[in-house]
């Protein structure tokens, strides 16, 4: 594996990664630009790619990824061939745009990116003449969705908003269903001081006419949802009124659910994912794709339910990496995630001591995550990402002493460095785990290492 991600042996190896490192010199993720009109201009020269098979969008603060990964395994298992656009990835950027339940091919990936390059660079260059920046990484990834969707071709694409979602760059699609999962405080700077102010920048993916999804929300968010779908003549569904999850039980592996839909009743659902969140989530996917298939009036086939979730895989959240000891990756990289993250390894797990592996970036609430973990954690081994935006370690275990105490708390300027240690701590007690947490760029950095270390 080369350092970008990329399998040294294929053919277009060299090739993927060549489109990668070209779309990494583009302006970054962390700096997105709250404009759509050139991503529409963008599509428009292809010959609007993104209107070639309908929309499920999704939005939220917290498990969107995991549920537009749900979304599009119970449409697949409708019999509908699928198109999936999620970031970030963890490893290899081919992850972001599934087709059929698999990342897209280096040859796909390389081929369409080839083929919309002197397009981009049109649109760029009218932007420069207008004194506007280039297309972004995410506008330009965006833009290469939906050619490779449009290329393969797929019946249903299942967008995930990279941030917010009215300027959102694949908001330029217009989506059948709008899903809204838990929206909380993130990217504030971005998006707004409140909830509520968060909630409004979320809700410009609700087109008219549309189908709104959305798990419970607090009321200020909600409201903001309910004024937003009135005004476009939007059918709103909402968690715990129009559909539910009636009941959790756990079981090896996963979870078995009873699950109220909008249409109609699945009980005694297998979800290889764990977590309450997860069956949250569930229920919101199992929803949208009612919305999307029929509506009120028809219930999704039992068998696709089993099938559709029973298959479902969430890559990064509460990820099994290594075996003796254990080692668990999570993408919790807020509060909220870091409450759902504990609460999951209180029910779901029985270790009697946990060593939680943690870096955060410089724009998360470093404070906040730590206060949700530091009560499952024995130990925190304070390290940092490869990311160029991570908190320094020093400055990170200074607030992981403060909520946790000094003697709790150890520092490891390397990530490699921090897994060893805690790893060979796990070994040397009886039911002791390793939890990496606190960062995406984390998780996806230790699944490389677990993968090339062999920890499985």
């Amino acid at each position: 594996m080369s350092d970008d991600g990329f399998d040294d042996g294929g053919a277009f190896a060299e090739d993927a990664a060549r489109v990668a490192a070209e779309l990494f010199a583009r302006i970054g993720e962390q700096n997105p630009q709250p404009r759509l009109e050139p991503t529409r201009r963008a599509v428009e020269l292809l010959g609007d790619p993104h209107r070639s098979a309908p929309v499920v969008h999704l939005t939220g603060t917290n498990g969107k990824t995991s549920t537009a990964r749900m979304v599009e395994s119970l449409l697949r298992a409708s019999g509908l061939r699928t198109g999936l656009l999620t970031s970030p990835h963890l490893v290899r950027i081919n992850e972001r745009i599934v087709i059929d339940g698999e990342p897209v091919s280096d040859e796909a990936l390389v081929r369409n990116w080839d083929d919309i390059q002197p397009y981009l660079a049109m649109v760029d260059t009218e932007l420069e003449g207008a004194g506007e920046l280039p297309l972004t990484y995410f506008e330009a990834l965006t833009v290469l969705a939906f050619a490779v969707f449009a290329d393969a071709p797929v019946d249903v694409m299942v967008l995930e908003v990279g941030m917010g979602g009215e300027w959102d760059s694949t908001n330029v699609a217009d989506g059948q269903v709008a899903v809204f999962t838990p929206i909380a405080l993130d990217h504030q700077k971005r998006l707004g001081d409140t909830v509520a102010e968060i909630a409004r920048t979320k809700a410009g993916i609700i087109k008219p006419s549309a189908r709104v999804v959305s798990a419970i929300q607090s009321i200020d968010a909600l409201d903001e949802l309910s004024r937003a779908a009135e005004l476009d003549e939007a059918v709103l569904a909402v968690e715990r009124r129009d559909f539910a999850v009636e009941s959790t039980t756990v079981a090896v592996g996963g979870q078995l659910i009873d699950l109220r839909g909008i249409a109609g009743r699945y009980p005694g659902v297998f979800l290889p994912l764990y977590g309450d969140h997860q069956a949250q989530n569930a229920a919101v996917a199992v929803a949208a794709v009612e919305s999307f298939l029929g509506g009120a009036e028809r219930p999704l086939d039992p068998d696709v339910v089993a099938e559709g979730l029973g298959t479902a895989t969430s890559p990064g959240r509460l990820q099994l990496i290594g075996v003796e000891p254990t080692v668990l990756v999570d993408a919790a990289h807020n509060p909220h995630g870091a409450r759902s993250l504990a609460a999951a390894l209180a029910e779901y797990f029985e270790f009697d001591e946990v060593g939680l592996v943690l870096a955060v970036l410089e724009d998360k609430d470093a404070q906040g995550i730590v206060e949700e973990l530091a009560p499952v954690a024995t130990r925190i081994l304070v390290t940092r990402s490869s990311s160029d935006r991570a908190i320094p370690v020093d400055d990170l275990a200074a607030i992981a002493r403060h909520v946790a105490g000094p003697d709790a708390v150890q520092a490891h300027d390397d990530l490699t460095a921090a897994l060893d240690a805690a790893r060979g701590w796990a070994l040397a007690g009886e039911k002791r785990a390793v939890v990496v947490a606190g960062s995406i760029t984390l998780v996806g950095d230790a699944i490389a290492l677990a993968a090339a270390e062999g920890w499985k």
